[in-house]
């Protein structure tokens, strides 16, 4: 078994805010430095040390945007990359509303290109070119791209930023849709992507992309979506803005349930032809009505994400004394910064039942906490099973009903810890 650490990884460290170029940044929350969020290992790689990475949270004095610093370099993040969309039945009937969504909403041209940036293994755009659309995807995972390609969604591996999509405008025009989900958030140079996107766009096109809430994530103690691939937790008034400032104008905003709550939020050029809803001017008054724009807004959040963790361990920590065993269920990005900041390793819980048969047979990121797929539940027989997978609860306990009758137990830990 290997013991050699790898190479350092670099880490850029910007010193402006990324959507206003303000220098007056101030520090307002630290969660427990982590590993990638998904820097799997494998069981011959257990004996290398995993670098550990800072999640320290900035906010901007002058526009409100909460965001981190320090960079690590995209590739090293997403070229890997081991979540698919179309593995989840819940994403995959999201995913087919959304495009209906778009082509009821904003009926674009038949025909007409629909490109998405970080278009994972083609999920969304497979319902638009159903709907008789063009579509092209843009991913920097490779192995992902290409087998989105070979089933018949082309995909380009790479990053989207200005200089790709004036290669994309050359060599397909322009766009009728482009979208991004939970990806917006992931680009340190939002400039040159939105640039990308005013120049790419019809005028009567629409961007439309999904977001975790930062609404959301303060109310609903939402901390574990703040991992290393995400740089950036949105709010509607810096956005409005920062679009603004790029030719582009938002249209609305809306709720939606993903990852506990996150927001849709639509586009377009300045001055097109599609209404400017009411939705967009009350989301800014009910960010202003939480505080999202006050720093302690953000010092308050932190200490209840620590009051939450110290419920967790005594709850878990008195069962482990009682003798019972305890599971995970779910391994996604986020569960990486919730087993760290709460500092939850394999001496309480003994494995994770992960879905993704991609995960299977890994390892969690630097806390070393086997991965197995959920047949090995008949047998092992936890007491207990924590649910890090929290958004996908109610379907985890559904599936899993046999378990619960047979006097299994399942702890959901957030926004508050309960037993089921």
């Amino acid at each position: 078994m290997s013991t050699t650490s790898p190479p350092r990884t670099k880490v850029h460290r910007r010193n402006t805010c990324r959507l206003c170029n303000s220098a007056r940044l101030t520090l307002v929350m630290q969660l427990a430095p982590t590993p990638p969020a998904n820097a799997f290992v494998y069981e011959a790689e257990l004996g290398v040390d995993q670098e550990l990475f800072p999640l320290d949270l900035y906010f901007c004095e002058d526009c409100a945007h909460l965001q981190r610093l320090d960079l690590l370099d995209p590739w090293v993040l997403f070229e890997h990359y081991v979540y698919v969309s179309g593995t989840s039945p819940v994403f995959v009937k999201h995913f087919e509303d959304y495009a209906a969504f778009v082509m009821d909403s904003y009926k674009p041209n038949p025909g007409g290109l629909v490109l998405e940036f970080g278009s994972n293994d083609g999920t969304l755009l497979d319902f638009f070119q159903k709907s008789g659309m063009r579509v092209l995807g843009v991913d920097p995972a490779r192995s992902i791209s290409e087998d989105a390609t070979a089933r018949g969604i082309e995909t380009i591996c790479g990053l989207f930023g200005k200089e790709l999509g004036e290669d994309i405008l050359a060599t397909r025009g322009k766009a009728e849709v482009i979208c991004a989900n939970n990806v917006f958030a992931h680009i340190d140079d939002l400039a040159g992507v939105v640039d990308g996107i005013r120049n790419l766009l019809t005028p009567s096109g629409v961007f439309v992309f999904e977001v975790s809430y930062l609404g959301d994530v303060v109310r609903n103690i939402l901390f574990d979506t703040i991992y290393h691939e995400g740089l950036d937790y949105h709010s509607v008034k810096p956005l409005v803005r920062f679009f603004a400032a790029h030719g582009l104008e938002f249209i609305d905003v809306l709720p939606v349930p993903t990852h506990g709550g996150s927001i849709r939020c639509v586009a377009q050029l300045a001055g097109g032809p599609h209404a400017v809803q009411p939705s967009v001017a009350a989301s800014i008054a009910d960010e202003e009505a939480m505080c999202l724009d006050r720093a302690e807004t953000f010092r308050s959040f932190a200490r209840n994400i620590d009051a939450l963790g110290a419920e967790l361990r005594r709850l878990l920590n008195g069962l482990k004394a009682d003798g019972k065993r305890i599971a995970g269920y779910g391994a996604p990005a986020k569960a990486t910064t919730f087993l760290y900041h709460f500092r939850i390793g394999p001496d309480l819980i003994d494995f994770i039942v992960e879905d993704n048969p991609l995960k299977q047979g890994m390892y969690t990121p630097g806390k070393h906490i086997p991965l197995v797929p959920p047949s090995v539940l008949a047998d092992a027989k936890p007491d207990y099973i924590l649910i890090l997978a929290w958004n996908f609860a109610d379907a985890i306990i559904e599936k899993h009903a046999s378990y619960r009758q047979a006097g299994g137990r399942f702890i959901i830990p957030i926004p508050a810890v309960r037993e089921v």
